[in-house]
């Protein structure tokens, strides 16, 4: 593994961010398979809860001081909030849509960043390249909605939409974190904090909304809500800081865009969901604009 601050991803860098991505991309069919067995406010908030639990016995592990005051506390309370938003409409809206069309639309978020940070972080405007990536990726999600309204009923847009809206959240969630206090803050504390106003949130909107609960708790159920927490929650979260830590964010972010490819493959192969040449075409341009917009700038990409 490369030292600390490495400007360049090594082998190491590259094959980790493939399988996060591979982890990533499987996790909504993970979500799906579960709601079968599992309501979706419920699952969210047991996936949640487990985590929470597992990120702070490694942060007690490593020594990591997670309750020192810090004035965090305010915009972690925030930060909980909408990433407990976001997955009440990831969850929900995989009732609805195929997880190989959700992970297509949960992925745009990386252009709600983009945006955002334009305006809010100083330093981080977008160039021609990155303004020429939004535009692609936003005719990539214009086509996949439209392919949506080709099948039978409208239920696929439903899901699609609240698919979009978990990634504005998940986008408004960074964005908070990059301009705030909590980015100072030690990531496991950071991620403690989402996790915990989640855990907290989702089961009591789950038994407010009168979902049923648990239903069929068979094996497979049961490790799909497992890989959710010990893979993609805890370790994968814990993973991607430790990674962006040591090797340029830009150039790991870029990445990104295997995510919704892993989902599109995962979801055709497990579920047997169906795609289309248009929903193909939306990742491809969805992928194109992830690219883009995570590029580096000419005089970066000499060094």
């Amino acid at each position: 593994m490369s030292d600390r601050h490495s400007p360049h991803l090594d082998a190491a860098a590259i094959g980790l961010m493939v399988i996060l991505c591979a982890c990533w991309g499987f996790n909504q069919v993970a979500i799906k398979i579960a709601n079968s067995g599992i309501s979706p406010l419920l699952q969210a908030g047991l996936r949640s809860a487990g985590s929470a639990l597992l990120v702070w016995g490694w942060a007690a592990h490593r020594g990591v001081r997670l309750f020192a005051r810090d004035g965090t506390l305010g915009w972690g309370l925030v930060a909980g909030l909408l990433f407990g938003a976001e997955f009440i409409f990831i969850y929900w809206g995989l009732t609805f849509t195929t997880a190989s069309r959700a992970v297509l639309f949960i992925y745009t978020a990386p252009f709600v960043v983009a945006l955002g940070a334009h305006v809010l972080v100083p330093g981080e405007r977008l160039g021609t390249i990155q303004v020429l990536g939004l535009i692609c990726a936003f005719v990539g999600v214009a086509a996949a909605f439209g392919d949506a309204l080709r099948f039978p009923t409208h239920r696929q847009l439903i899901g699609d939409g609240m698919a979009f809206l978990a990634a504005v959240l998940w986008g408004a969630t960074t964005l908070v974190i990059k301009a705030s206090r909590l980015s100072a803050a030690s990531p496991h504390k950071v991620l403690l904090y989402q996790l915990t106003v989640s855990a907290v949130l989702l089961p009591l909107l789950s038994y407010a909304s009168g979902e049923p609960g648990i239903t069929r708790p068979t094996p497979l159920v049961l490790g799909m809500l497992a890989y959710q927490i010990a893979i993609v929650a805890f370790a994968s979260y814990l993973t991607w800081f430790w990674l962006i830590a040591r090797y340029p964010a830009g150039r790991l972010s870029s990445f990104t865009f295997l995510t919704p490819l892993f989902g599109l493959v995962a979801g055709a192969l497990v579920l047997g969901e169906p795609v289309t040449w248009v929903l193909i075409l939306a990742l491809v341009l969805v992928g194109l604009g992830i690219y883009l917009v995570n590029r580096a700038p000419a005089a970066e990409r000499r060094l």
